[in-house]
């Protein structure tokens, strides 16, 4: 229990079903407030709605229309605009300048149809008081870096027909998420396109069983190794994996595979780039940022937007609107919610007791935003999901809005993955203490949907490790042969499945992997630069590993595509929460059941146990999954086919039934019921 919450409260149903949470109910209610009144202020009085409201990438940037083009920027402290480009030999030319037309910082150019054609250069130049300087405009929808000298331009994008669009969204499923990076999703050592990644890879990802693809560093950034979390233009996919059309079919080929698609969207901060990006975009520094030291974040290096700013805001949603409107994303995943929500950004915080969320620092604005922008998905998208990023565990931010909530669909689980590396670096596993590991699995608000896993891509990258190569250690490159018997794999191999299954077994609402950790990727992620010697070397992937049968990775994607089956078969995510059925700290004995279906696990590392008892509803159960199997990288120390009866017992002065097992060491089984049990007299 949260030390906050003392004494016994009775929750009212306006409130989160919480009842440490009542003492803050006041606070709740003037933040809830503050959103809805918001949501007004954005909104006007004219009647508008959200989608009328996300409008900046129609209103700004560069459109064709039927008899010319127009131009829009939003530039408040603009004294001049031009464009130049290929179409005005790179010099200002008073036939392609801007003019002001409202006080506000509205400017706007009308052009003939032959001032631009496809795939032109362009970029801004802006004088302001005392400087001027060159820009991307802040709608562009497509920009291009020079391969010589490295600089970015805006480039013009009118095919002569739009994508010829061919499958719908495949309708919602239970959710289990493959975070994969298009750069870095090939095995040789460079760049990948958006067109590799959907002949390539998309098959890879249904094959294995799951059922959406989160697609990391789609938006245009500067610099590759910010994992695509510098963002500079927020409209524009990165050209270095291709042209839209090239994204826009890899989503559509997802859709006919039967993937949904979300992708990660930045909102929290902006790449400092001036040129390339926002940052002084008109020779001010809070156009669209804080002033001083709160526009600037000083452990990423980069702009913190002013959420209360009206444009800022309509800058934002209509960036949701053209994502999903353009490119039928299906959902997103909000990147640095913690970093958005909190005045430090949440840094060197642990949120250990609820005052940290309702006290004075909280940006209510931020909230108000988030606020909206899942209005705007949910009222005109309803089939989008928004998931948070959230390592503050920010009450209500999975809640419904009538509840007092941010209103995001799910948010992710992100401690237990750093439980997980706790147990791996603090304990030895013949160690670990059980209660605390299903407590940490399980600990999650009843009314927030949220979605676990055991690593994402926090933990590949360079200065962490993922959990394969925190069980291997450097054994990883030599000592994954198949016929390999040595303690340190098969240790490894067994742990690394039964990790997994008890992560998805006990997931909240849905379950995330990231590209490769499910054979257990040898590499760390490290993208080229000058420590590296700007080396691809560890920025892919090694898909030959997981191909080749002769190697425990591929033993381990069995394994993987086997327990997502499992789950999807049975349902697991869309079932009621894991109900404990048995604990054993000293025999490292732990026992749950879900969907109908019973999870054992063994985590001993040198006893298994016969005709070893554990509590299960009544019935005849069968395997339906079983990690020690040889396919899987396992002994083989079980039978398959067994079949086991319940047994009736008196138990601590009461009745209840009992199964009676076969537990080898370090082997988790799942046993399905087979038919209802008989009645029972008494």
């Amino acid at each position: 229990m949260n030390e906050c919450c003392k004494g016994p409260f009775l929750c009212d149903r306006t409130l989160l079903k919480d009842p440490c949470l009542l003492p803050h109910k006041g606070e709740i209610d003037r933040r809830t407030l503050y959103c809805r009144r918001r949501e007004g202020q954005i909104k006007g009085r004219g009647g508008q709605s959200l989608l009328d409201v996300a409008d900046y990438h129609l209103t700004f940037g560069l459109h064709r229309l039927d008899n010319g083009w127009i131009f829009r920027e939003w530039a408040p402290g603009a004294r001049s605009i031009h464009i130049i480009g290929d179409m005005t030999g790179w010099a200002p030319d008073p036939g392609f300048s801007l003019e002001k037309m409202t006080p506000d910082g509205i400017w706007e150019g009308r052009f003939p149809l032959q001032a631009f054609t496809h795939r032109q250069l362009y970029r801004l130049v802006i004088a302001w008081d005392h400087g001027r300087g060159d820009r991307i405009p802040t709608a562009a929808t497509r920009v291009v870096q020079d391969p010589h000298t490295l600089i970015f331009n805006a480039q013009v994008w009118d095919p002569d027909r739009g994508y010829p669009w061919r499958h719908p969204a495949p309708p919602p499923a239970g959710l289990f998420i493959y975070e994969a990076h298009v750069g870095m999703a090939l095995e040789q050592g460079r760049v990948g396109t958006f067109k590799e990644f959907e002949i390539r890879v998309l098959p890879r990802i249904k094959a294995a069983g799951y059922t959406a693809i989160q697609l990391m560093a789609v938006q245009e950034h500067p610099y590759y190794g910010s994992f695509g979390y510098h963002v500079t233009s927020f409209f524009a996919p990165s050209s270095r994996f291709g042209t839209p059309e090239e994204l826009k079919a890899l989503v559509d080929t997802a859709h006919g595979l039967g993937l949904r698609v979300f992708m990660d969207i930045v909102h929290s901060h902006a790449a400092g780039n001036e040129v390339e990006g926002l940052s002084r975009f008109d020779g001010t520094p809070d156009q669209f940022f804080h002033s001083g030291d709160r526009g600037h974040h000083r452990l990423w290096d980069s702009r913190c937007f002013d959420y209360g700013k009206p444009m800022v805001v309509r800058f934002l949603l209509s960036n949701i609107r053209y994502w999903i409107e353009e490119f039928h994303m299906d959902g997103f995943r909000f990147d640095g919610v913690t970093s958005m929500l909190f005045h430090d950004h949440g840094l060197n915080r642990a949120f250990t007791c609820y005052d940290d969320y309702f006290g004075d620092s909280v940006d209510l604005d931020a909230l108000a935003y988030l606020y909206l922008a899942n209005r705007l998905v949910h009222e005109h998208f309803p089939a989008c999901v928004t998931i948070a990023e959230d390592v503050s565990g920010y009450p209500g931010m999975a809640a419904p809005r009538a509840m007092g909530g941010t209103g995001f669909d799910y948010r992710y689980a992100m401690g237990i993955p750093d439980f997980w590396i706790r147990l791996l670096k603090e304990f030895r596993d013949e160690a670990w203490p059980l209660e605390n590991l299903w407590h940490e699995l399980n600990s999650r608000r009843k009314e927030e949907k949220t979605i676990s896993y055991a690593e994402s891509h926090d933990q590949a990258l360079v200065g962490d490790k993922t959990l394969m190569m925190r069980l291997m250690g450097e054994n990883i490159y030599h000592g994954m042969e198949r016929a390999n018997g040595s303690v340190t794999t098969v240790r490894a191999v067994a742990l690394h499945k039964m990790i997994r299954l008890i992560t998805l077994g006990t997931a909240g609402n849905g379950y995330l992997n990231f590209m490769g950790n499910e054979f257990g990727h040898p590499e760390w992620i490290d993208f080229p630069s000058a420590a590296n010697n700007w080396s691809y070397h560890y920025a892919r992937r090694q898909w030959s590993l997981k191909d080749n049968p002769d190697l425990m990775f591929s033993r381990l994607a069995e394994f993987d595509r086997a327990m997502v089956d499992m789950a999807k078969d049975r349902e697991i995510v869309d079932a009621p929460g894991a109900a404990l059925l048995f604990i054993h700290e000293s025999d490292r004995i732990l026992a749950f059941e879900r969907a109908g279906l019973v999870f054992i696990f063994n985590f001993h590392s040198a006893r298994s146990f016969s005709d070893y008892f554990v509590n299960a509803p009544p019935g005849k159960y069968g395997m339906f999954l079983d990690t020690d199997e040889k396919r899987f990288g396992g002994q083989g120390r079980l039978v398959a086919g067994q079949v086991h009866f319940t047994r009736r017992e008196q138990l601590n002065g009461g009745w209840g039934d009992r199964l009676s097992l076969y537990l080898p060491t370090r082997t988790a089984l799942v046993l399905s019921r087979l038919e209802d049990p008989p009645g029972r007299a008494g």
